[in-house]
């Protein structure tokens, strides 16, 4: 009981302290002369802080015939430089005390250093010799090469499910380049030269497509300084960086198809176009995915799994794209469901939002996971890092990170029922079953097949 009642108090004092803190997160930013945008967040509650950059740079400005570059540098990054050697980079920020990771999507790449506050220096440091030193040699690209394979086979070759992502979006994609994947093509890295990567490297990796962002336990002011003692000399990259311009064409009727997993239980997985990040109907879009499938008491999860248990799991969510991307519904069927019932009732789930309004009760539950969320995104100094750069890359406004939540609380119910009567017909969709490789040669699944 004396347990209970100490996680009780620690948690009711905790929550006094969140509350009472102005939820306002405070930044300065500026540009150095070589067109590097800076953004610093000082933070004094814990001795940490968080050094991270982030480049323009995804799978979308790639060549499509030189696919996973952006997501190739991203390990390559991590092999030195000139001045630092082969494989201490990671040694140099564990022995400091701290942590370092990157990840890269569609639309930019991120890196970062978790450090106690008094290895700020070292952070800085390491980030200007990823952007004005780094190893791109023969040595590296083929070590990273093998890591690339290695990474395919686990998490996309060998994990069940593990190419929904690239077989979705090579369906829902013609012309624009989300239709590659980001972790790319391996025989396109295969057959690239070391000067292709330099060039790459040479392209994007250049101050004026960067933003470096720096929250925690730092003043400002000596901040600037190190910024200016590390960043300041490195010279503009100076050439065109290339954009892709092309628009994908809207979706005139429905794309089915059949993939054949090593898997045991049959999934359904359905993409819906929807407008790119920021605009406001990827609002109403985003709160449509949060209301059928965030939480165990969303409509999907209740209805779907737990009702009528035809899924084991069953969800949607949006991608967060530059350009506009695709909302993605994903169901596994339970032990005897076949993947028809499933979609049935997926689909009917979706049109109950269409044919009425959400009840007053699920919208402010709605409107308060938002909230959380929010809060949850900006509780550690890297997250607060990477909203800031986010906001700025994407949006050319780092001070979303406090405003933004007003954009969706203006999403009223009756945006949500019409995004989902615009957005979610099955003229704009793409339908894929995952099925067992043991079911391929079935006759009922060729039939399934051939309706695409």
């Amino acid at each position: 009981m004396k347990t209970h009642l100490g996680i009780f108090l620690l948690g009711f004092f905790l929550s006094l302290q969140i509350h009472g803190q102005d939820p306002n997160i405070e930044f300065v930013e500026y540009d150095l002369d070589n067109g590097l945008h800076v953004i610093l967040h000082e933070d004094h509650s814990t001795p940490i802080v968080a050094v991270s950059i982030m480049y323009k740079v995804g799978s979308k400005n790639e060549d499509p015939k030189r696919t996973g570059f952006a997501h190739f540098f991203e390990h390559l990054l991590f092999e030195g430089s000139e001045n630092i050697a082969r494989g201490q980079f990671d040694k140099l920020v564990t022995s400091a005390g701290g942590t370092n990771n990157a990840n890269t999507w569609y639309d930019r790449t991120f890196y970062y250093e978790v450090l106690p506050s008094n290895q700020l220096e070292l952070g800085l440091y390491l980030e200007s010799e990823r952007l004005l030193h780094a190893k791109v040699d023969s040595v590296g690209i083929e070590t990273q090469r093998e890591v690339v394979k290695e990474e395919r086979r686990q998490r996309v070759d060998n994990t069940p499910y593990g190419s929904v992502l690239e077989e979705t979006m090579k369906k829902a994609y013609t012309v624009h380049p989300y239709k590659w994947s980001v972790i790319g093509s391996l025989d396109h890295l295969n057959a690239a030269k070391d000067e292709e990567f330099l060039a790459f490297y040479k392209t994007f990796y250049v101050p004026e497509n960067a933003v470096l962002s720096i929250a925690g336990d730092l003043d400002i002011e000596d901040t600037k300084q190190l910024i200016q003692k590390y960043f300041g000399d490195i010279p503009k990259g100076g050439k065109d960086i290339p954009r892709p311009t092309v628009v994908e064409p809207a979706q005139t009727e429905e794309i089915r198809d059949v993939v054949f997993d090593n898997i045991q239980l049959p999934a359904v997985i359905q993409a819906y176009h929807v407008p790119a990040q920021g605009t406001d109907d990827y609002y109403a879009v985003s709160m449509l995915a949060q209301l059928l499938s965030q939480g165990e008491s969303s409509r999907l999860s209740k209805s779907v799994k737990d009702d009528q248990q035809k899924a084991l799991f069953v969800g949607a969510f949006p991608l967060d794209l530059e350009d506009p991307g695709v909302t993605i519904a994903f169901g596994i069927a339970n032990v005897g469901v076949s993947p028809e019932d499933l979609e049935m009732a997926m689909d009917a789930e979706y049109e109950k939002v269409k044919e009425e309004l959400i009840s007053e009760k699920e919208y402010t539950k709605l409107r308060n996971q938002i909230e959380s969320d929010f809060i949850s995104a900006n509780s550690r100094v890297v997250g607060v890092a990477e909203s800031l750069g986010n906001y700025h890359m994407y949006f050319g406004d780092a001070n979303l990170i406090n405003t933004e939540i007003e954009r969706y609380m203006k999403v009223t119910r009756e945006d949500i029922q019409r995004v989902a009567k615009k957005y979610f017909s099955k003229k704009n969709r793409v339908v894929l079953y995952y099925l067992p490789k043991s079911a391929q040669q079935q006759p009922d699944t060729k039939e399934i097949n051939n309706e695409g």
